[in-house]
């Protein structure tokens, strides 16, 4: 029987990199899967892969920056499939690299606004919708920067700590409603969004940062995400996962 067999999925940020390796994931372990980016050409061709696979999937188009967009999402997915059963929140930006003291404020405004408000607005609609469900799961993807720190980087370390501490406390409010809170820490991930900002070598020198040697892949990140929003993890809430080649264990 397939994982995730009848569960219904919101994965945020699919149109490309960790988010399009979990979408695709999903749907082959049974979901039906509600794809959402802000990039509405990236994301019909999520949809079309999984279709043209056997899988159960639609677009919406959505910024998480904007809790009207999450509460549409949330919306569009209860209307289309009914219910909602695992949300994961994936959606996310870099922003600039500099020291905080010449950060540009438009910069910070946007990375906490898509990385850190984007998740808070996204799980202030799906838990709702959840609880109407009689539970469900909700993974958060955050990064090593939740745990750790990397200078020229203030806002998204802070957004990231901030998606780690958050996730704990929505795990706590709801444990009794049987919905499950959890973060991942991904490591250097080969992703568009890396390989866009990293010439190769900048590539190498990121790579050698991780005792493995090499940097992460998406599918690989999609496996935890897997595991997490699945029954598998029925006793694991509040945890933050890092997967990250090592990088944090230094």
């Amino acid at each position: 029987m397939k994982t995730l067999k009848n569960k219904v999925a919101i994965i945020t940020g699919s149109g490309s990199g960790i988010g399009k390796a979990a979408a695709v994931l999903f749907a082959r372990e049974g979901a039906k899967v509600v794809v959402s980016d802000i990039n509405e050409e990236h994301g019909q061709l999520v949809v079309a892969e999984i279709q043209k696979n056997g899988g159960d999937a639609f677009f919406v188009k959505a910024d998480t920056s904007k809790p009207e967009d999450n509460e549409a999402l949330v919306k569009a997915t209860v209307h289309k499939y009914g219910k909602l059963d695992i949300a994961v929140n994936n959606a996310g930006v870099a922003g600039p690299i500099a020291p905080t003291g010449e950060y540009p404020i438009d910069g910070w405004l946007k990375v906490i606004g898509v990385n850190l408000s984007g998740v808070f607005y996204g799980m202030h609609y799906q838990l709702q919708a959840m609880e109407k469900n009689g539970g469900g799961s909700i993974v958060n993807i955050a990064s090593i920067l939740g745990a750790v720190a990397a200078q020229g980087s203030p806002a998204y370390t802070a957004s990231k700590h901030g998606v780690v501490g958050l996730s704990k406390a929505v795990a706590l409010e709801y444990a009794s409603k049987n919905i499950r809170v959890n973060s991942i820490g991904p490591g250097y991930i080969m992703t568009p969004m890396l390989a866009g900002a990293l010439d190769d070598e900048a590539i190498k020198m990121v790579s050698s940062l991780h005792p493995l040697g090499r940097l992460g892949k998406a599918e690989e990140v999609a496996e935890l995400i897997l595991w997490l929003g699945s029954d598998k993890s029925s006793f694991a809430t509040g945890a933050y996962y890092p997967v990250d080649g090592g990088y944090l264990a230094q």
